[in-house]
């Protein structure tokens, strides 16, 4: 590259110890809406991690003998500081993962705000237990502590937001972190560091390694010092986590993929349920573990539904994530869309009909945005539900709708994966919607609406979505270690 476009190109540092430090080797990283390289990030490795889990361990004695209140002040002072710069944070996520400014600016930034917020909060309601056994002349009680060193690793779909829900808990109980975010979408992470001692957060408490999963994640991963680990993403790198991380017994909150049904039963309020659940299949360009994929409808409204539902669909604009008239920006990378568009071509292979989008519509892109890596929210009808469609988590603005007869029968079907994240209900019948709810086999379940989240709540998966819950009250166990404690009088 000529220097004028090395000079151009944002680099960053890993953060280690309250400091910034370089790396001897850097990774490429894309603006998806245009495909040009525009950041070099940090191809962290071994060593990286050992400075890393060295300055966290160094901090934890100090960090985690703070009072919770000490610790609550703190991470309020970090939300108001990034509410702050909430739009400089928008503007820098929409353009490192594709997704739109208005996505960014709605829900991405405010719910890392929020984050923080709600964990300085909640860590000062936890209470614990005591009981009496007084023919024994006993009394038990428990206390909590926390654990130590914890690795934390999330995904590029939503990068801030899922690394905040991540770090808040961890250090609001007193553990110090060894953060990896995506190497796909680094930047806000790094931003955020900047603004980690003006709030107060001592040297060593959150330290960043940026890079690869298999180089800097596996390292994390593997660390002796590291006793436990909180990872989102994909169902296959869980595997591997969970086998590198047995011979040292290390506890994991896992939090995986979805391939999530929408049920329409024939007294459904469509007027609601169609924008919903357009929104629902394509928010975020679909990369969103919690999107739906699979739409059941009830025969009776199917025909009505589907002409409706991919009317709304093509209402949806693509195109230039900067644009806040935008509904779609772009995919996060060359390669996954080239993955989204093999599953539609798979169908068309199959016989299933591809209603709207992808190979059917024009897409019309502005002029710097056509080496973008954009797809048009795309609608599959007739599809099997032996199909990879309709089995694997295809992570895009792709969705499959199908029509089902009965209750009993759409119930089965739906449970029919892999995978029990997140379902959505549609129906006027409360005792339908609380039957169907109790059969479904996936940790969330919303009737009526789509990602309505109260973070008091547990959130996570059944089956391949996951293993351990997090919130208010499951988060503060799974960030604590507790003893139980019997003195006898």
């Amino acid at each position: 590259p000529t220097m004028a476009h090395s000079k151009a190109l944002l680099v960053l540092e890993n953060f280690i110890g309250g400091k910034f430090v370089p790396c001897s080797s850097y990774i490429d990283s894309y603006n998806p809406s245009t495909g040009d390289v525009y950041c070099r990030v940090p191809d962290s490795g071994k060593e990286e991690v050992e400075a890393a889990v060295k300055a966290a361990k160094d901090a934890f004695p100090i960090w985690s003998s703070k009072s919770p209140l000490e610790r609550s002040q703190i991470l309020n002072k970090l939300a108001d500081l990034i509410e702050h710069d909430l739009e400089a944070f928008a503007q820098a996520e929409s353009k490192d993962q594709g997704k739109t400014i208005t996505f960014a600016r709605t829900v991405d930034i405010p719910r890392a705000v929020h984050n923080f917020r709600f964990f300085a909060s909640s860590i000062l309601h936890h209470v614990t237990e005591c009981t009496e056994m007084p023919a024994m002349g006993c009394v038990h009680y428990t206390s909590r502590a926390p654990v130590g060193v914890a690795g934390l690793i999330s995904p590029w779909n939503l990068p801030l937001y899922l690394l905040t829900w991540k770090i808040a808990p961890a250090i609001a109980c007193g553990n110090t972190v060894v953060a990896k975010p995506s190497e796909m979408t680094s930047v806000t992470a790094w931003m955020m560091c900047k603004l980690l001692e003006k709030a107060g957060v001592p040297p060593g408490v959150v330290n960043v390694v940026f890079g690869t999963g298999p180089r800097a994640g596996e390292a994390l991963v593997c660390h002796p010092d590291v006793p436990l680990i909180s990872f989102t993403g994909s169902t296959r790198t869980a595997q591997r986590i969970t086998e590198r991380s047995a011979p040292h017994c290390k506890r994991l909150s896992l939090e995986l993929g979805g391939k999530n049904p929408a049920i329409i039963f024939d007294d459904a309020d469509l007027s609601q349920c169609i924008p919903a659940t357009v929104r629902s299949s394509f928010a975020n360009q679909g990369e969103i573990c919690l999107c739906t994929s699979r739409i059941f409808v009830q025969r009776g409204i199917y025909s009505e539904f589907l002409k409706r539902f991919v009317a709304e669909a093509k209402k949806w604009k693509t195109g230039n994530p900067s644009d806040p008239t935008i509904d779609v920006g772009a995919l996060i990378s060359k390669e996954h869309l080239e993955k989204v568009r093999t599953y539609v071509k798979k169908a068309q292979a199959e016989g299933a009909r591809v209603l709207c989008g992808e190979g059917v519509d024009p897409l019309a892109l502005p002029p710097g945005n056509q080496k973008g890596y954009f797809m048009l929210p795309t609608v599959i009808a007739e599809v099997k539900d032996e199909s990879c469609c309709m089995q694997e988590e295809i992570f895009g603005p792709v969705t499959c709708v199908v029509p089902f007869d009965t209750e009993e029968e759409v119930i089965r079907r739906a449970n029919g994966v892999k995978y029990g994240l997140a379902a959505t209900v549609w129906s006027s019948n409360v005792g339908r919607v609380h039957r169907v709810a109790h059969r479904l086999q996936s940790g969330l379940v919303w009737t009526n609406c789509w990602l309505v989240r109260d973070l008091n709540l547990p959130f996570g998966g059944m089956k391949a979505s996951g293993i351990g819950r997090e919130g208010a009250k499951d988060s503060y166990e799974f960030f604590t270690e507790v003893k139980t404690i019997t003195i006898k009088h």
